[in-house]
């Protein structure tokens, strides 16, 4: 009977563990004040304890269209936000950036990503996330939220830890653009923050040839720590430089996230 109920309580109290380890806030959407007259909303969902934070730069035209309720209206399919579940189940406190309130309508983050009004969109949210937790702050950005994040670090490289952010993550990065700047001709070597760069070895976006990777690793000179992270397979699905093309790490959404918040997190 002794060692029945000793077996129980061990049982139980693993359980409990368990159930500590992947508590989970309830998500939020919070309309943060930036520039005079607008907002920049952003949904966020968040472990008990997060160990850091992640701030998701979406691609595209960069419009989510966040409801009050939390439900996304447009951009669901997108790599990083179909997988933001999987940055809170690692233990990251995930905030979804949306297009601030007054570029809700057409072109959307179109011709907005590198300006100086995004980037104080941005500090905003960083400044807002800082408010609510002490760990480290990362930007994370996939195909044209590379745009938007690889810009915000470097137009913020002087100060990581207060006003800029703590590290960055570039998946399926913009590595040339007819219609902007690329990532690569952005003054990376002013990085002084870790530097992930995520990318599918087979990825069909002619703007994102990994053949190109190595002159991206190249201008990162002054990172403390970098890294490549390359994939092969999954399913590719569509318009070569949509989500559920190689584009997207269709397919391989748990074994990227897994790697790269592990890499994150490693000290």
């Amino acid at each position: 009977m002794r060692k029945t109920l000793c077996t129980w309580l061990a049982i139980s109290f693993m359980a409990c563990c368990v159930g500590l380890a992947h508590a989970q806030t309830a998500p939020r959407v919070v309309d943060i004040p930036t520039r005079p007259g607008v907002t920049q909303r952003v949904l966020v969902l968040a472990p008990a304890e997060p160990k850091a934070v992640a701030i998701l730069f979406t691609g595209g035209n960069g419009i989510l269209q966040v409801a009050d309720n939390g439900e996304l209206r447009q951009g669901k399919g997108n790599f990083l936000i179909r997988s933001r579940q999987m940055f809170v189940d690692q233990g990251l406190m995930t905030v979804v950036v949306d297009a601030p309130s007054d570029r809700q309508t057409s072109p959307y983050l179109s011709g907005f990503r590198q300006t100086p009004e995004h980037l104080a969109d941005i500090k905003a949210v960083m400044a807002w996330v800082r408010t609510q937790t002490g760990v480290p702050v990362w930007l994370v950005g996939t195909s044209r939220g590379t745009q938007s994040s690889a810009f915000v670090a470097t137009e913020l490289s002087g100060d990581p830890g207060k006003a800029g952010p703590d590290g960055l993550v570039l998946t399926s990065t913009i590595l040339s653009d007819e219609r902007g700047r690329a990532v690569p001709n952005m003054p990376l070597g002013k990085l002084r923050i870790p530097v992930l760069v995520v990318h599918h070895e087979q990825d069909g976006c002619r703007l994102c040839s990994f053949s190109e990777i190595p002159r991206l690793m190249d201008q990162l000179t002054g990172a403390p720590r970098k890294q490549l992270l390359s994939f092969k397979g999954g399913n590719n699905r569509g318009d070569p430089c949509e989500a559920f093309a190689y584009h997207g790490f269709n397919g391989l959404e748990a074994e990227v996230v897994t790697q790269t918040v592990a890499w994150m997190l490693a000290k």
